[in-house]
């Protein structure tokens, strides 16, 4: 293809990619209520558990903090319920932009990531939406006796959408380390050689990168990255023996 068709093909793929997004946010404004109930549900259960302690006479409230933020709330929801409706459509366009371009063992370890990758993100997103009641209890938990916190709902919204992203990229890090270990950029006598440094890190990742800061969900963050990554060592080995396995076959040749 030359560089012109290229560039069409290039603007094609970007307008389907919006329409699809334009689309998904069309029926995110219409399922507002829904997606907002999903979204609020952590802060009204830890609010809910708050209100069970007896001293505790005012409770937290969610706030818009103005006149027009309600209707920008409410399209950032419906634009956010869009991109991520939208999700097949646009990553299909982008790996078919790309793919053309890949050779077929290239191709192969993108599918076997994807098909890898997506289950694990979801899964991170799954245990950060898990534990965000009781961490969002946590740091309310330090307002004061008769201090009335309210919370703003774009501040809030924020939040939550800042650790689902980091639950979900942590969960992907093992991942990156067994495709590290497959091209020989990292071998498995290393990652246990380091092991003890490398759990450090995790749980030290996990304490910085946790927006509530309190120490569950640090663990419940750094505990199934340290699990992960025992696997990820484990694969490394199997992989490490294997490459050692064809090179003595290769040698004997």
């Amino acid at each position: 293809m030359t560089l012109r068709e290229h560039i069409v093909e290039l603007r094609n793929r970007l307008l389907i990619s919006v329409l699809a997004i334009v689309v998904g946010t069309i029926v995110g404004w219409i399922f507002y209520n829904q997606a907002f109930e999903f979204l609020t549900k952590p802060f009204v259960t830890s609010v809910a558990e708050m209100a069970k302690d007896a001293g505790q006479s005012k409770t937290p409230q969610l706030t818009f903090p103005g006149v027009g933020n309600a209707l920008t709330f409410r399209i950032k929801i419906s634009a956010l319920f869009g991109l991520v409706m939208a999700a097949p459509v646009w990553l299909y366009q982008l790996w078919a932009f790309v793919a053309p371009g890949l050779h077929r063992s290239e191709r192969k370890w993108a599918y076997i990531f994807s098909a890898i990758a997506t289950p694990l993100f979801a899964a991170g997103i799954a245990v950060a939406y898990w534990t965000l009641p009781k961490g969002i209890e946590i740091l309310l938990g330090f307002t004061p006796l008769d201090i009335q916190n309210l919370v703003e709902l774009p501040d809030y919204l924020d939040f939550v959408l800042r650790t689902m992203l980091v639950f979900g990229v942590a969960f992907l890090i093992p991942l990156v380390v067994v495709l590290l270990n497959m091209v020989g950029v990292v071998p498995a006598a290393a990652l246990s050689k380091f092991r003890p440094y490398i759990v450090l890190v995790i749980f030290v990742f996990a304490a910085v990168a946790t927006p509530s800061g309190d120490p569950f969900t640090m663990c419940l963050l750094a505990i199934p990255m340290c699990l992960l990554f025992f696997v990820a060592e484990v694969i490394s080995h199997f992989n490490d023996r294997r490459r050692a396995r064809r090179t003595q076959e290769l040698l004997a040749d």
